[in-house]
């Protein structure tokens, strides 16, 4: 069951030495951010990923080999980060051709504010099962229902707590979506088996969710007249500044019929940063330096509404850098982790203290979410403990469909919840939290992205009660040995 392909290199580290970096690096981080009030988990990642290869070196790696565990892992996320780099460029080019304009403005004149944050979980639950990726919807869509929200006067927090349940939602359950594909991946079952076996934590999740956000909608959102003022008052902003018309809509129309024809999302993107630079030539007038400031640093417009500066004064890859940077170093510490051995030797810890179906089943969840917080990498915690817990499952004939389904919830939704993950600091930047401005309250989003945390424990309590965990067919278990599959001698009760 070992996850290092030169394991036999080294000595693996006990549980306590395992521990010490995991544990010094999370107290860092608890320092940087708590007591000192600094958004900035990037040099406490960077501590704990030295740290780690101190302990890989104590147990007889070198360094070459740790370096090469780092880039492993870094370079398997490369494909997220250059969506990160072309989220940015369309922001910008986006926003230069009126089509972010355009959704917001016709978000603000069509959409019901009370309905508004249902709504809003409902479009990117449907964009990102359409593309395929939570990234691209959140910076996408996302960012024009944060304009509407902001409108509607809001909190942001609320927004962007509906954006990122359904983008991750819609992620989860997408056959295009590569953590979709992943999961069953390392766990030796089939996409479609997996997605099907998600519905009944993945439904009563949302439905959960959208009866919360309708109440929050009309709790939240007032009738005084002063709201339709101050949205009136944005309309009319918009419409002096740009051009606004519907076939503006058509740089977002070419990513969505590229995504349904299932091309991939970075070509899709590319083709959608293409299309608005057209958009913006033709309508808004943008010459080529223009388009090429716009994608690089971001749209820049200085208006007599504070909320469209605030609105509209973003984008561009050089926006992206900090996120960037942070998820770089955050990989870096996952992938030192995971080829030094530390987190193999923690599992393997948590592995000899579990005897039931119930106690894998929700070691294997939180797992999942413990490499999340720790190692910051949505990949790292479904292929890690997918590769760790699949021979535990064959051998209490259970079906890896539970498996799939606990990394899943634990990897894919408990990612942007987690602020230095890289699912989290994608969120906050593509959103525009500002977390790093010392905007705290912006962080409310995590327990208000309701479908992301209720299906986890929708998915805990069903194996506790026994509920929607089947055990291994025939078929499944014939499988295995066709294609020997490691099956653990686990003679312990299965209850």
């Amino acid at each position: 069951m070992s996850i290092n392909t030169e394991s036999t290199e080294m000595n693996k580290p006990s549980l306590g030495l395992a521990l010490i970096p995991v544990v010094l690096t999370l107290a860092l981080l608890g320092i940087q951010i708590f007591y000192f009030g600094d958004f900035t988990p990037h040099i406490p990642l960077a501590i704990g990923l030295a740290l780690t290869s101190l302990v890989g070196i104590k147990q007889g790696l070198k360094w070459k080999q740790i370096e090469k565990g780092i880039f492993n892992v870094i370079h398997v996320s490369m494909p997220s980060v250059s969506v990160l780099i072309l989220v940015g460029m369309l922001v910008g080019v986006w926003i230069a051709s009126g089509t972010v304009p355009t959704l917001i403005y016709y978000g603000l004149t069509l959409l019901s504010p009370q309905i508004f944050l249902a709504a809003a979980m409902l479009l990117c639950a449907v964009v990102s099962l359409s593309l395929g990726t939570s990234w691209g919807t959140v910076g996408t869509v996302g960012l024009a229902l944060m304009g509407i929200g902001a409108g509607f006067e809001i909190p942001m927090y609320w927004t962007a707590g509906a954006v990122v349940s359904g983008a991750f939602f819609g992620d989860k359950v997408s056959p295009l979506s590569d953590t979709t594909n992943l999961a069953p991946a390392v766990t030796g079952t089939d996409v479609f088996s997996h997605i099907k076996n998600m519905m009944p934590t993945t439904i009563p999740a949302m439905l959960i969710a959208l009866v919360i956000y309708l109440i929050a909608g009309f709790t939240l959102i007032g009738s005084d007249n002063s709201s339709f003022e101050r949205i009136n008052a944005i309309t009319t902003s918009l419409q002096n500044n740009f051009e606004i018309s519907a076939w503006l809509l058509t740089p977002a129309l070419v990513v969505i019929v590229l995504a349904v024809r299932r091309m991939p999302p970075i070509p899709s993107l590319f083709a959608g940063v293409l299309a608005g630079a057209a958009v913006a030539a033709i309508t808004q007038g943008a010459g080529v330096h223009d388009i090429l400031t716009y994608a690089n640093s971001g749209y820049s417009i200085t208006t007599s509404s504070d909320e469209i500066n605030s609105l509209l004064n973003r984008g561009g890859v050089q926006s992206m850098m900090w996120t960037i940077s942070l998820i770089l170093i955050a990989l870096g510490f996952g992938g030192a982790l995971e080829r030094t051995g530390c987190l193999e030797a923690v599992i393997s810890a948590i592995m000899t203290r579990v005897n039931t179906f119930k106690g894998v089943q929700t070691s294997a969840t939180l797992t999942s979410v413990a490499t999340n917080l720790v190692a910051g990498d949505p990949y790292l915690s479904i292929a890690l403990p997918g590769r760790m817990y699949a021979p535990v499952y064959r051998g209490m004939k259970y079906s890896t469909l539970n498996l799939s389904r606990a990394i899943e919830e634990g990897g894919t939704l408990i990612s942007p919840l987690v602020p230095w993950n890289a699912g989290g600091a994608f969120v906050i930047g593509a959103l525009g939290l500002s977390i790093g401005d010392g905007n705290f309250e912006n962080l409310l989003y995590i327990p208000l992205a309701f479908a992301c945390w209720i299906s986890p424990v929708l998915g805990l309590s069903y194996a506790q009660l026994g509920f929607f965990s089947p055990k291994a067919s025939a078929e499944e278990q014939e499988s295995w040995k066709k294609n020997n599959e490691l099956v653990m001698d686990y003679n312990v009760a299965t209850k």
